[in-house]
């Protein structure tokens, strides 16, 4: 009998005996690794036989399965690790890796924890192997589904284990499929929906710890490493993919409140994406914020709060449209968290807060030139002051506050560039909105932009004491050009906003905004100007009686101040000591004109005596100082303070001719005499132009200079020249001015005919030298060709 079973188990196949060799009498021995190599040599030699190896393998495992032999089935499951790990290199592996990969199945199917993990281990094993032969059938769908839930396993035993085993089965998945495009496509949403939330649950569920800093690997700590791969390998076409599921989860979930994973795994994600689609996650972000509008505030503040932590990563990648694009979503938010309001409570403004941090930290992270753009862009949205509705006042407010977040993060470095004129203009039309808290927010607005030297915090009390913390530097060219061609627009807007209210929150903001365009655009050139703004505020306290007393004792004290803190910045002695005679004046007879300011509320004005022309500032005075100081004072002496609404174009105010017709008295002349433009020869000469006068010198040097902008002493030479030209019309006598005026006729007829006779001679010198050369010519006919002398005309 014996010899019988000798006989046909001699007839077996080759393959199958040392299949069978491999496995131990005692199944608690483990493999026979003398006989393991036998097999991997046969396979090696014999790579046809490999996928019936594979099968056989198979078929003896589930046996082993099913009769709860698991010892064998361990030994099986190793050993086809082992021939996998031999001849992966076989050109007939795709058959054995069929047979190992139903093995795997067989292994996960059971619910021995041992045989997961161990399938696991050995599926990971596969995943890391490159097939040179695509497959074009295989499928995962058992394994995604089978590791996602064993990331969620609930074991008492080995419940650790059981999701590292699911956490290392899905990471071996995606390496498998993502490499390979012949593969099955693991982008698509029923895989997506089962591997992100599989990899969230076990992040959740630990400490959030930077993998960098994590010492033992678990769940979490594996869970993160396999998401930031995740990430990593998506296209532009799968991240959306990846999110999706992603944010999903946090609904469900409901950790958007706290917000805390929800950042760090955002983070993560911005983190390990590629640069060039960052810009997709905010996008993806901002549309789930639209999706979520009717949630309550606390949720939708929390999504901003996301957005303004991941969105300054994103920022470095977003250029042109896609950066306009964000703000427009942005202010798009803030609209609409306005409009679907009646009254703003505290969780919404918390919510409008965050969007705005989230659009300052995005233009935070831009250049200067786009963060201009920007600001105008969010310029260009705010409602018109025609609009006078709460919504709409709030609204503006929203915006600026977004404009103002914009403007801290901008350094400027020309005023020229911070202030286009397309952005300036709007600006200050909105300094003169009705709402106080409007033009606080755009004297906020100016603050942040001219401030250039860290003065703000400095001047913001109104004092006439010095400031010794304070910072300055000359002016450069561009600043002089720009304060010439906009600082009457922006000091009219500031007189104007003044005198809109008694508040003193209000007024010591405008007083701040005036402070730093004094310390910041000083110098010789522009004092006298700040002059007349510092006298239109006193003529506005003195005139304007709609102010109430308080008001007006506010805006004397800010005169004052502004005097004194621009002799000390202008260097100018004189006009220090005249502010200080006023300010010794008003201690001893009207403190009230004097800083700090007075609170209407607060602060009785009946007994206060405002009749006090003699502790006012004197423009006399002032231009007195200037001359002693050995400066220009005609523009201080003839132009005229700034007025209370006041519209007319601020370039014109520096006409000499329409300084000097102001004050002109009328005269029943035939003769305008304030055409007159400094041309003695030429009366009738187009008003406002003055000629430049040429030097004596007609060389290209002197063109040059006379091309190029005139220096202060021509300008003051001319200027002087034009005053004693308009006082002699003015003052002189008739006869006088028609001797003046008169052509010079005869000075002209004279020169004339001094031209007429020297042309006169020459002709006769010439016809007698031609007669003479007719002579020698008839004289010398023997002569050679060579010698004959040629006129001088054809000589070359």
């Amino acid at each position: 009998m014996s010899g019988c079973c000798g006989c046909c188990s001699a007839l077996r196949p080759r393959y199958k005996r040392l299949v069978d060799n491999i496995f131990p009498v005692n199944p608690e021995d483990g493999l026979v690794k003398s006989n393991m190599e036998k097999l991997t040599f046969y396979s090696l030699s014999s790579p046809d036989k490999l996928d019936r190896i594979g099968e056989y393998l198979y078929q003896k495992a589930t046996k082993d399965i099913n009769r709860k032999r698991y010892k064998l089935a361990e030994i099986a499951m190793e050993a086809m690790d082992l021939l996998l790990q031999a001849c992966h290199a076989q050109t007939t592996l795709n058959l054995f890796v069929e047979s190992f990969l139903r093995m795997v199945q067989k292994l996960l199917e059971d619910s021995n924890p041992n045989l997961k993990i161990m399938a696991t281990n050995s599926f990971v094993k596969f995943a890391n192997i490159n097939e040179d032969t695509p497959s074009y059938h295989r499928r995962y769908d058992f394994f995604i589904s089978k590791f996602s839930s064993m990331c969620h396993s609930d074991s008492q035993d080995l419940r650790e284990s059981l999701r590292l085993a699911g956490i290392k089965g899905l990471q071996g998945v995606i390496r498998k499929t993502v490499s390979d495009d012949l593969v099955e496509n693991i982008w698509e949403a029923q895989h997506m929906e089962k591997i992100v939330p599989s990899l969230l649950f076990n992040m959740q569920s630990g400490d959030l710890t930077p993998v960098e800093d994590a010492t033992n690997v678990t769940p979490p700590v594996l869970a993160e490493e396999v998401l930031r791969e995740l990430v990593g390998r998506a296209s532009f076409g799968h991240i959306r993919s990846v999110l999706k599921p992603l944010l999903t989860h946090l609904d469900r979930h409901e950790l958007w409140v706290p917000n805390t994973f929800a950042i760090h795994t955002f983070r993560i994600v911005m983190i390990s994406i590629q640069p060039q689609y960052s810009y997709t996650v905010v996008e993806t972000l901002m549309q789930h914020l639209d999706n979520n509008f009717k949630s309550s505030p606390k949720t939708r503040t929390s999504l901003a709060v996301v957005l303004s932590k991941i969105i300054a990563i994103a920022a470095g990648e977003s250029v042109g449209p896609s950066a306009l694009d964000i703000i427009n979503n942005l202010l798009t938010h803030l609209r609409t968290s306005v409009s679907t309001t009646t009254e703003i409570t505290a969780e919404e403004s918390q919510y409008q807060e965050a969007l705005i941090n989230a659009l300052g930290e995005f233009a935070n992270h831009h250049p200067d030139y786009q963060k201009i753009e920007i600001m105008l862009f969010i310029m260009n949205t705010v409602p018109d002051l025609s609009k006078k509705s709460k919504g709409d006042q709030m609204l503006q407010n929203i915006l600026l506050k977004s404009l103002l977040k914009v403007g801290n993060q901008y350094s400027t470095v020309s005023f020229e560039k911070a202030f286009p004129a397309s952005f300036l203009q709007p600006l200050l039309r909105m300094a003169r909105a009705p709402h106080d808290p409007t033009r606080m927010i755009v004297m906020q607005i100016l603050q942040a932009l001219l401030d250039r030297h860290q003065n703000e915090h400095v001047l913001s009390s109104v004092s006439v004491k010095p400031y010794p913390a304070l910072s300055q530097e000359p002016p450069s060219r561009s600043d002089i050009i720009f304060t010439h061609k906009y600082g009457a627009n922006i000091m009219q807007a500031l007189i104007d906003s003044m005198a809109l209210s008694d508040r003193v929150d209000a007024l010591s903001a405008s007083y701040n905004t005036a402070a730093l365009l004094i310390v910041e655009m000083s110098c010789s050139e522009t004092v006298q100007e700040f002059l007349l703004f510092i006298l239109g505020i006193q003529q506005v306290a003195s005139t304007v009686d709609t102010l109430g007393a308080a008001h007006r004792c506010n805006l004397h004290a800010i005169a004052i101040a502004l005097l004194v803190l621009i002799s000390r910045v202008s260097g100018i002695n004189n006009l220090l000591e005249y502010a200080q005679k006023i300010i010794e004046a008003r201690r001893d007879e009207a403190t009230y004109y004097l800083p700090p300011l007075m609170d209407p509320k607060k602060v009785s004005t009946k007994n206060l005596n405002l009749s006090l022309p003699h502790l006012t500032i004197d423009k006399l005075a002032l231009g007195e100082c200037m001359q002693n100081a050995g400066m220009d004072a005609q523009r201080l002496n003839t132009g005229a303070p700034y007025m209370l609404h006041q519209t007319d174009n601020p370039g014109h105010r520096h006409s000499w001719v329409d300084s000097v017709s102001a004050h002109m008295t009328q005269r029943n002349s035939s003769a305008d005499l304030t055409v007159y433009n400094g041309d003695v020869d030429s009366v009738n000469s187009s008003p406002g132009l003055c000629k430049k006068i040429l030097s004596p010198e007609y060389n290209f040097d002197a063109m040059k200079r006379a091309l190029a902008e005139p220096t202060e002493a021509v300008k003051r030479e001319q200027r002087e020249k034009q005053l004693q030209i308009v006082r002699t019309f003015r003052e002189g006598e008739f006869d006088d001015l028609m001797r003046r005026t008169e052509p010079k006729h005869d000075l002209i007829q004279n020169r004339l005919n001094e031209l007429f006779n020297s042309l006169a001679v020459e002709r006769q010198i010439t016809q007698s030298d031609n007669k003479t050369a007719q002579l020698q010519a008839n004289n010398n006919n023997e002569k050679p060709v060579y010698e004959t002398k040629f006129p001088e005309l054809f000589y070359y």
